[in-house]
């Protein structure tokens, strides 16, 4: 009964823990989770591209990123994590976003709630001009 009773406990504690850990607006208390559906998708490719370079969605839309290589790349429209001056450049009051490393099949999905032309770029490979754009209208 006590592993019994240790082991309903670890199961507990760990779903918290895990819905904790999960983002603010991918959290839904009292229901399953719901991610936002898509407006467009772009993939990080093994030849160091996103494809489309170039999406155009409207105020409120997401988009999905999806890493088809066989390397890591990051999304990150943050022009503080640049290295290079213009890598990422917002829209006047828009949050910056970032997705962190992302490995092989992962994905990463932003909503876009300022209009305006966001320019980012793959952190591991800014060097070589990976970088992407996604054009928002009202």
């Amino acid at each position: 009964m006590f592993r019994k009773s240790i082991f309903l406990i670890l199961i507990i504690g760990t779903t918290f823990i895990l819905a904790a850990l999960l983002p603010a607006n991918q959290r839904n208390i009292g229901g399953p989770l719901k991610f936002p559906t898509p407006a467009t998708s772009v993939e990080m490719t093994n030849m160091l591209k996103f494809n489309p370079d170039t999406v155009r969605i409207k105020v409120g839309e997401t988009v999905r990123w999806h890493n088809t290589s066989d390397l890591v790349h990051s999304v990150t429209g943050d022009p503080s994590k640049a290295t290079i001056k213009g890598s990422a450049q917002l829209p006047e009051g828009a949050k910056p976003f970032n997705s962190g490393m992302m490995d092989p099949k992962a994905t990463f999905t932003h909503t876009f709630t300022v209009a305006g032309t966001y320019k980012y770029f793959c952190i591991p490979h800014e060097g070589v001009k990976m970088y992407g754009w996604v054009i928002v209208k009202e």
